[in-house]
């Protein structure tokens, strides 16, 4: 789907969305079909119902008509200590809000761990729905993004976080 972050790929099972794929132009969309394709052991399929939900719920996200995403979730791609971080993210810190690496680390237990939340926000299989552009440097910059910081930038700018870009 194309957003003003670029084209987005979604997948999803009949649990739930289960990817999002930033800059999705035709090289990384066939790796990352080809890839799902080999984790779940079946060709992907256009017609999944949370497809639909996702991507009207993303629409409203980036219209600034969505804080809160609704769309059921399929966390089979992530586990373990990745998974917890990813879940806690996804319920304690809302749209316009950001937290640390490290404060993230301490809610979930594993005081000193910032370095490993920071490497399971770029192991996040759901950016933007799972809101890992919200997790940011305890030194007051806005950390690392897998989908680069000028599209982390505008997330945060979408939410109030930071001052829209000029141009």
């Amino acid at each position: 789907m194309e957003t003003p972050i670029g084209p987005l790929l979604l997948a999803a099972t009949r649990e739930g969305l289960a990817e999002v794929v930033f800059h999705s132009d035709g090289p990384t969309t066939r790796r990352a079909l080809t890839r799902l394709e080999q984790l779940f052991g079946a060709a992907p399929l256009p017609e999944i119902p949370h497809l639909e939900t996702a991507a009207t719920e993303l629409t409203a996200y980036f219209a600034g008509e969505l804080r809160a995403f609704t769309v059921p979730l399929d966390w089979s791609l992530t586990s373990g200590f990745n998974a917890r971080v990813l879940h806690a993210l996804a319920a304690d810190v809302p749209y316009g809000s950001v937290v640390g690496y490290q404060d993230l680390a301490d809610r979930v237990g594993e005081p000193g761990a910032a370095r490993a939340v920071g490497a399971a926000m770029g192991s996040n299989p759901l950016p933007v729905v799972v809101p890992c552009h919200r997790v940011v440097a305890s030194d007051g910059g806005i950390g690392g993004f897998s989908g680069g910081l000028e599209t982390k930038r505008l997330l945060l700018a979408l939410e109030g976080v930071l001052p829209a870009p000029l141009f």
